[in-house]
């Protein structure tokens, strides 16, 4: 069997990752694995990881060798092998509106919208995080072919038994001094702003300088821009702010954090696993969900923290994280019962199940 992998342009991340981990570690014999890999990122990929040149002939010939592909994003087009099965795990239960759900679509291109739906033709099985995450992700591409809630492979690693010892290595390597409370930052990207351009400044209204001059003495800012937003707002210098955007493994940030800042972005509920407090800056809240996107949910209603429209009520909220736990408890219970119920540390060996199961030959077919 050859499995090729695909995630984020190229990157060794998100639920490709950890399914091809954890095959490794089951020592799944019998199975070749070949990696779609961009040039920029060929530093991540661990040694010895067979990889081919992304946007090549060569990966489009590995495309159409495989037995299993298994993405994370959309591919571009290519004719599956007889019998092969498409994968598309998707990476993570949409708050906003996306693909042609999407309120307004003047910021995309048909064209690559109708690529898009060309490459969910191809899709055999969508993975669902959880009920209530694969009803949005069903309609969304209009899949009518398998959606099994399995949890998400990637968040096993916020459940393993190491989750405690990988949380103090990471924090070690950030520079984060123990007994300081790091906050996690990690907001979505907005279609107008690339679409408009402007301030990059504008972008980032949690203002690193005043993180810093009122709780930088023992607090630190990870920083962690959406992969699409514009490299203008990376790479800043401010003290106790670490700029993360390009660390390989967002996990790593989870469990590092002791707190979550996050407005629409799928990181909340991956998060939530943690148990530890997240905060809502929704301060565009009314423009994202009535012109830019829509939700598929009442983010006032499901929100399992508060949601905070200036930079001021996030640093007094960050400054009482123990109120707001007490103050959240039953909302965010709920949240996680809605929303983590299939997460359990399992879900890789579910989804490598699935795959390497006979029952598994010929569903792409």
């Amino acid at each position: 069997m050859k499995i090729v992998y695909y995630s984020f342009g190229g990157r060794y991340s998100d639920n490709p990752r950890a399914l091809h981990w954890r095959a490794l570690s089951r020592g799944v014999t019998g199975v070749e694995h070949v990696w779609l890999a961009d040039p920029r990122h060929a530093g991540s990929f661990p040694v010895g990881t067979t990889t081919v040149p992304l946007g090549t002939p060569a990966a489009l010939a590995a495309l159409e060798s495989a037995d299993v592909v298994v993405a994370d994003n959309h591919l571009p087009p290519f004719t599956k092998a007889p019998g092969a099965t498409y994968l598309q795990t998707w990476h993570g239960t949409p708050l906003k509106r996306i693909h042609r759900d999407a309120i307004n679509q003047a910021h995309g291109n048909e064209a690559v919208l109708a690529r898009l739906d060309d490459d969910v033709t191809r899709w055999d099985v969508l993975l669902g995080p959880s009920a209530a995450g694969a009803v949005p992700l069903r309609a969304a591409f209009g899949v009518t072919g398998e959606v099994p809630v399995t949890g998400y492979p990637r968040n096993d690693a916020l459940l393993a038994p190491d989750a405690g010892e990988r949380r103090e290595r990471v924090r070690a390597a950030l520079g984060i001094e123990p007994g300081r409370t790091a906050v996690l930052y990690a907001p979505t990207w907005r279609d107008d702003d690339r679409a408009t351009g402007g301030d990059p400044d504008a972008r980032l209204p949690l203002d690193p300088d005043r993180f810093a001059q009122r709780l930088g003495e023992d607090h630190v800012l990870l920083l962690r821009l959406h992969h699409l937003v514009p490299e203008t707002l990376r790479g800043r210098r401010v003290a106790g702010v670490v700029d993360v955007s390009e660390h390989p493994d967002v996990n790593d940030l989870y469990l590092a954090a002791d707190v979550l800042v996050s407005d629409y972005s799928s990181a909340v509920f991956d998060f939530a696993l943690t148990g530890r407090p997240i905060l809502f800056f929704a301060y565009d809240l009314e423009h994202y969900r009535d012109v830019v996107r829509g939700f598929y949910f009442d983010l006032l209603e499901i929100a399992p923290g508060p949601v905070l429209q200036t930079c001021e009520e996030v640093l007094d909220a960050l400054a009482d994280l123990d109120g707001v736990q007490v103050a959240w408890q039953e909302r965010y219970e709920a949240f996680r019962a809605r929303f983590c119920h299939a997460e359990d540390g399992r879900a890789a060996d579910r989804v490598l199940d699935l795959l390497l199961a006979p029952a598994t030959a010929g569903v792409g077919a």
